[in-house]
């Protein structure tokens, strides 16, 4: 079994699904974990099911308090951000003629905007140990494009290109930036299509079925581990042969 036991994680998004799982192997492989999310309850739950994670109820939308937000990580973690694993996002579909500009600029504003700023002020803080990680949740559809998410599609792109950027930048202080790109994935979204689109969209991957959040969460930990010091400005595809890049 991988070991982080000397590592401290930022995580986004732990409420969700895929964040869970993530947060799940995270913890089993013994790292330290600060999870974030909005949902008081479910981050509740968390710290009762996991004693050793910090919860710490954040909207990374509030872009003036994404600052005091790393800064206080970074305290509890005394001085040592290692990883920092972006998964925070949202949907909000719709036909290009008909999107509002609110459902465009709301999902681009938390999952790329945010995502930038949070990344750009951990980055402050790794740039003194000349050590850490930065993973970034992508989507397939930030490769392919897909009908009523021009938003989320431009989001997730965005997410990879700054990803490669960020890479570029500060590899020459032993800073990896890489993106996991999870395809269709078992949650409560998916569970939401209709029989027939899903058997639609099994027949257009290899494996021919839906991925679990767990496979998703296990390129995450090998990017979060050592394993994984030698692989920057990459992204991991997780949608079982539905597209190769």
């Amino acid at each position: 079994m991988i070991d982080l036991k000397n590592l401290n994680i930022i995580l986004t998004g732990a409420t969700g699904g895929i964040g869970g799982s993530i947060l799940n192997i995270l913890d089993n492989c013994n790292a330290k974990i600060i999870a974030t999310g909005t949902n008081q309850e479910k981050l509740e739950k968390i710290k009762e099911k996991y004693k050793n994670v910090v919860i710490k109820r954040f909207d990374i939308l509030e872009h003036n308090n994404i600052e005091n937000f790393v800064n206080e990580c970074d305290e509890i973690f005394k001085n040592k951000i290692d990883v920092l694993i972006n998964n925070a996002g949202i949907t909000k579909d719709n036909l290009t003629i008909r999107m509002k500009d609110e459902e465009w600029s709301k999902v681009i504003n938390i999952n790329l905007s945010s995502t930038f700023l949070i990344s750009k002020n951990v980055i402050k803080k790794m740039l003194k140990n000349k050590n850490g990680k930065i993973i970034n949740i992508t989507s397939i559809v930030g490769h392919t494009g897909n009908i009523g998410q021009a938003n989320y599609a431009a989001s997730k792109a965005g997410l990879i290109g700054m990803s490669k950027s960020l890479a570029l930048e500060y590899g020459k202080k032993n800073i990896k930036i890489n993106c996991v790109s999870p395809g269709f994935i078992k949650s409560e979204m998916t569970d939401k299509i209709s029989e027939n689109f899903r058997q639609v969209l099994q027949d257009k991957i290899s494996l021919e079925r839906f991925g679990d959040p767990e496979d998703v969460a296990n390129a995450v930990l090998f990017l979060s581990s050592h394993l994984s010091d030698y692989i920057t400005g990459e992204t991991i595809h997780v949608n079982g042969g539905m597209y190769f890049s």
